[in-house]
């Protein structure tokens, strides 16, 4: 049913700023500005996923809902979307499972330079899915993939390697990313070292990773987003670049997964916290 992450929107509230942010920390550009319905978009295609950073423009219903969540819960992580081949056969399934949400409907943006992309989305019912927003998107109706965005410089982000998760109630999550969502969990670990109990969802060329606090009492509050983690090929290159860039990064050490080595980021991103990896072994069965 799902093929893969198709990608993360993230709300911000000036989206000149945000997209000068995110083309520094990506070492990309964006391929795709515009909107309607109320928002603009800027979009970056990584090969796995893409960002798309969203901000309120103008009247408009979708520019609202926008508003609304950028004045309830500030800047950051608004949704996460997967693509599935055939979006009307996922609704109906994740219906008869209690979380499908809104019927698929058409989308349209419009490029700054009269361009226009089309494609199909629909949003699960969130009281269901542990109070996330999480979408379904179907490909471009015209089947023409979005183009990669451009690196503009040495050490460019080249993936997404997982968006993390947090919930207070690790058996939900399993039953909503696992039996309903039919991801692949790949690993179910509990680190008393760390405080925390981590679930590894594949999808495709990416991770859901949900983590619980092993000091927190299981409850029936909502989830919430976590931070991103990105790819780099060369690690070292990228954290050159960003920190030249002016985002306060630390040093780069030996990461938790064999063989990887990571950075932080620790200010200048408007979303959840953020770290950089170099690519190494995943969490398998």
């Amino acid at each position: 049913m799902i093929s893969a992450l198709d990608h993360i929107a993230v709300a911000v509230r000036d989206l000149d700023a945000a997209v000068d942010g995110y083309a520094r920390l990506l070492g990309l550009a964006p391929n795709w500005i515009g909107g309607d319905g109320g928002a603009r978009h800027a979009w970056f295609q990584l090969p796995n996923m893409a960002l798309d950073v969203i901000a309120p423009h103008g009247e408009g219903a979708f520019g609202d809902t926008i508003r609304g969540h950028l004045d309830a819960h500030g800047e950051g992580i608004w949704a996460m979307a997967f693509t599935v081949p055939d979006i009307e056969a996922a609704h109906v399934l994740l219906t008869r499972r209690g979380i499908g949400g809104a019927k698929p409907h058409p989308v349209r943006s419009t490029h700054d330079d009269g361009r226009k992309r089309y494609w199909t989305t629909s949003a699960l019912d969130a009281a269901a899915t542990g109070g996330l927003n999480i979408l379904l998107s179907a490909p471009p109706r015209d089947g023409v993939a979005w183009p990669l965005s451009e690196p503009t410089g040495e050490g460019a982000i080249s993936a997404l390697d997982h968006v993390v998760i947090h919930t207070p109630n690790p058996d939900r999550a399993l039953g909503v990313y696992g039996a309903k969502l039919g991801l692949d969990l790949r690993l179910d670990r509990s680190n008393p070292d760390w405080k925390v109990r981590q679930l590894f969802f594949r999808c495709d060329d990416s991770l859901v990773e949900v983590a619980a606090s092993l000091n927190r009492q299981v409850s029936d509050d909502p989830d919430g987003f976590g931070g991103l983690a990105w790819q780099a090929a060369d690690i070292h290159a990228a954290h050159a670049r960003i920190a030249s860039a002016g985002f306060d990064v630390s040093d780069v050490k030996t990461g938790r997964k064999p063989g990887t080595h990571v950075f932080t980021i620790r200010s200048g991103v408007p979303d959840a916290p953020t770290l950089v990896i170099s690519q190494g072994e995943r969490p398998s069965t």
